[in-house]
């Protein structure tokens, strides 16, 4: 399976599929897209409203990672459902954790 995510100097970017006002804030797993890449499935409960949900994805994510919120920097796809995630932090760590999710 192709990865959602990829390894950086200094972190790694992840790959987030984004369903705002999804009723609780969640990981739902791996999902593909028609052009068969990879994308970590987040929903949260917040509105797209005024970038709450980017908000809400990236704290999620900062949870799901052990780091702290202000290292998870939103890369691209500000207002779109797919957007990609940089996480500062030990590589190897966040690597084996977006692994387990993975699988």
């Amino acid at each position: 399976m192709t990865q959602f995510w990829r390894p950086l100097a200094d972190g790694i970017e992840v790959a987030v599929r984004a369903t705002p006002r999804g009723g609780r804030d969640a990981i739902d797993g791996v999902v593909r897209d028609a052009a068969n890449a990879c994308w970590l499935a987040v929903r949260v409960s917040a509105p797209p409203d005024e970038g709450k949900a980017n908000l809400a994805v990236a704290k999620l994510i900062a949870q799901i990672f052990e780091v702290r919120p202000r290292d998870v920097v939103l890369a691209s796809g500000a207002s779109a459902r797919l957007k990609r995630l940089k996480i500062s932090g030990d590589s190897a760590k966040l690597g084996q954790i977006a692994t387990g999710l993975g699988e």
